[in-house]
């Protein structure tokens, strides 16, 4: 804590910030000493060393980055596509791939509009093969007598490309997906027609006519279906249907274990779950089918003790269970052959690998696989029963590292206290009233005798009197500003003071990171340059949208900001230099999830391919996000007409005699349907400006906005400069 000094000398050189003038009627000026912690670059900061190292350190990157990403010498955020084993020149600059991506068509870029998506297909691959990996030398570390079969919960990101990749990568392997809709169902069978014919199609979730008739007609494709019961009635659908569609079901059922895991995540486990069939209930299952002559349909156990397994002693724990059930099963005539295990393999977010947080685990993909094939064959020896096919639903540790969230920081709020004279603090002590001039002598006295608890005191009390007088209508604004900042530099001098700032980021949470503000989901968030440099501030970030939720104030760690760099061109605007960050590891349920908030769209998304190019890296394909008609027709709005009925008013307000500045007027109320909700950038803000707020662009910023194969009725009448 500063110290305080009193200055017996009222003549004495006030230092920088705020000094106690002298006046007869008052006690003796004091100053405060000491250095309030700094919010600005110094020279002495900027010449103390620093390194990527440290960045890397400082952000945990190693910890939840490793093996797919690194801070490079640079000082920028680098991708290691194939994990461990990415060769050095394989290696791509992230930084490079949001400057090709959102740099204008003229300077050599895309021209999309930021916040972007960044899809990486070769890390998708590689969490594939690790996975399969993991398992196989599991399965031949134990002698364990079959093999390992994944399947993808589509849910967990549905974009046609990932799935596409996922069947493609997984082929070899005989990967296959799990559906738990209709519409899932229906993508998931398209895809799997080019996938292996042994690749299963799990059929999961709430099931009506509709669905399961068309689980049966996927089995008459040749796709290897398996219809899992979540709900004991859905077996007399399955029965009937099957029957009247003459097509032999294989049926699963999904048990309701007593093991579950406590946290949000372990919440729909256990024996009062959301889903899955009781004991009773898997007894009477397998009678029904005896009886209608179908016990040998019953080929997989299925089960989910919950998302984000902490520990390997709990995974084990529910898979023991469970293979009791299947042994059980085998015994009770089911010519069983599969266990799913369901999902739960975690991700460790904070890189802690701590065994009581719900954003973290204590394990990697080796002991996982090692830790199932274990308990599973335990069991069936000791039973006597031949080890099933394992399965496993691992969603979120298949596809949450391939996707990354870039957004910029376009502004910074300043917490600078400015400067106040001697003469200007007389000024100010003058217009306090007597109950406020007894507190700053009270704080005065405090200050000489190094109470600084009783400092804070009166300076609060001083505040808030103040604010009552400008309530009031007696004290005017100069007055209250002053008092702000006043008791601001007695809180900096004392080392109490907030120093946070608040980083404005082109962003919306609600659409782009909806899990945080929903259940307070943590994601890894970090410069993605500038690295090299000591961050000298601290922050927390504040998105677009209209609403105090709309922030991100928690961090990895347990940390309520983030170090943060200053932005380029001051603390205010970020004067067209940017300042970009990546959000890590969420590619998993953050698309799906997100809303429309403020209407506010999804980002535009860039798949990234590891290449032998200068770059070590191809773009091979791009889209820009959704455009303001995009998402009014979300809302049932209908964009054309609302431009028609605009375009009229134009030309009903319009200048009578000037035809051209009406066509204009509509040219330019055209764009505005047809750009991004976000921000645009400065230079398109200094176009409008300079246009009388009409906003005009050239054809290269249009097709950046507007989708290429959009029809000419579809993007109107549009006015190019």
């Amino acid at each position: 804590m500063p110290a305080l000094a009193c200055c017996v000398d009222a003549a004495a050189t006030a230092p920088p910030g705020y000094a106690f003038a002298g006046d007869s009627s008052l006690p003796a000026p004091v100053i405060f000493s000491g250095v309030p912690p700094a919010t600005t670059t110094t020279a002495t900061a900027t010449a103390t060393a620093w390194s990527p190292s440290l960045s890397s350190a400082l952000y945990k990157v190693d910890g939840w980055g490793a093996p797919y990403f690194s801070v490079n010498s640079s000082g920028n955020v680098a991708i290691r596509p194939h994990g461990a084993g990415t060769l050095a020149h394989q290696e791509i600059d992230l930084l490079k791939i949001v400057k090709k991506v959102s740099d204008p068509k003229s300077m050599g870029g895309l021209g999309l509009p930021l916040p972007l998506v960044i899809r990486l297909p070769d890390v998708l691959k590689n969490r594939l093969e690790s996975l399969q990996s993991a398992f196989d030398i599991a399965i031949q570390s134990q002698d364990y007598e079959n093999h390992y079969q994944g399947v993808y919960p589509v849910k967990c990101n549905q974009d046609r490309f990932v799935v596409e990749d996922i069947v493609k990568f997984g082929s070899p392997f005989r990967f296959g997906l799990e559906a738990g809709s209709k519409p899932e169902l229906l993508l998931a069978m398209s895809c799997l027609c080019k996938g292996s014919p042994d690749s299963f199609l799990v059929c999961n979730g709430f099931k009506d006519v509709e669905y399961i008739s068309l689980a049966l007609v996927a089995r008459k494709l040749a796709l290897n279906t398996v219809i899992v019961l979540e709900q004991e009635e859905e077996l007399d659908l399955v029965i009937e249907l099957s029957r009247k569609l003459s097509i032999r079901p294989v049926i699963g059922l999904r048990a309701k274990l007593r093991t579950k895991h406590s946290g949000h995540f372990g919440s729909t486990s256990g024996e009062k779950g959301k889903f899955g069939l009781t004991t009773t209930q898997i007894l009477r299952v397998v009678r029904k089918l005896e009886q209608a002559g179908m016990l040998d349909c019953l080929q997989l156990l299925h089960f989910h003790i919950g998302s984000q397994i902490p520990t390997t002693a709990l995974l084990a724990d529910g898979v023991s269970e469970a293979a009791q059930i299947y042994c059980e099963l085998v015994r009770l005539g089911a010519h069983m052959q599969v266990i799913d295990i369901g999902g739960g393999l975690g991700i460790d977010y904070d890189g802690s690998k701590s065994t009581d947080s719900e954003i973290s685990v204590s394990y990697g993909l080796e002991e996982y696989a090692s830790a199932v094939v274990r308990a599973i064959r335990l069991v069936c020896d000791r039973r006597s029963v031949k080890h099933p096919i394992v399965c496993s639903e691992s969603g979120r540790a298949i596809v949450s590292h391939h996707s990354i969230l870039i957004f910029e920081a376009v502004s910074a709020s300043s917490y600078d206290t400015p400067g106040m004279s001697p003469l200007d603090l007389q000024y100010f002590v003058e217009t306090l009233s007597e109950e406020a001039l007894a507190d700053y002598k009270n704080l005065s006295a405090a200050a000489i005798k190094g109470e600084s608890d009783t400092c804070l005191f009166y300076a609060d009390q001083l505040k808030q009197r103040c604010i009552d007088q400008f309530k009031e209508g007696s004290l005017g604004m100069e007055q209250l500003a002053a008092v702000d900042g006043f008791c601001e530099f007695v809180c900096k001098v004392l080392g109490v003071s907030d120093s946070t700032r608040t980083y404005h980021v082109n962003l919306s949470v609600f659409t782009s990171i909806p899990d945080f503000w929903g259940i307070g989901q943590l994601f890894p968030i970090i410069p993605i340059h500038r690295l090299d440099q000591r961050p000298a501030a601290r922050g927390i970030l504040s998105d677009l949208t209209c609403d105090s939720d709309g922030k991100i104030d928690k961090f990895i760690g347990g940390e309520s900001s983030l170090p943060l760099h200053e932005l380029e061109g001051g603390n205010g605007n970020n004067g067209g230099c940017g300042y970009f960050l990546g959000m890590f590891l969420g590619g998993a349920y953050e698309e799906a999830l997100g809303g429309v908030h403020n209407l506010f769209g999804g980002p535009s998304v860039v798949r990234v391919s590891q290449s032998d190019g200068p770059h070590s890296f191809a773009v091979t394909r791009a889209m820009p996000g959704p455009c303001c008609s995009d998402v009014l027709r979300v809302m049932q709005h209908e964009p054309e007409l609302m431009f028609e009925m605009l375009k009229h008013r134009a030309e009903e307000f319009g200048q009578e005699d000037d035809g051209m500045a009406n066509a204009a007027l509509a040219g330019g109320l055209a764009h505005y349907f047809h750009s991004m909700p976000y921000l645009v950038g400065s230079s398109c803000t200094l176009t409008a400006m300079n246009n009388g707020g009409f906003y005009y662009c050239n054809e290269d910023e249009y097709n950046a906005a507007v989708d290429s194969t959009s029809t000419e009725d579809e993007q109107w009448s549009f006015c190019y400069a």
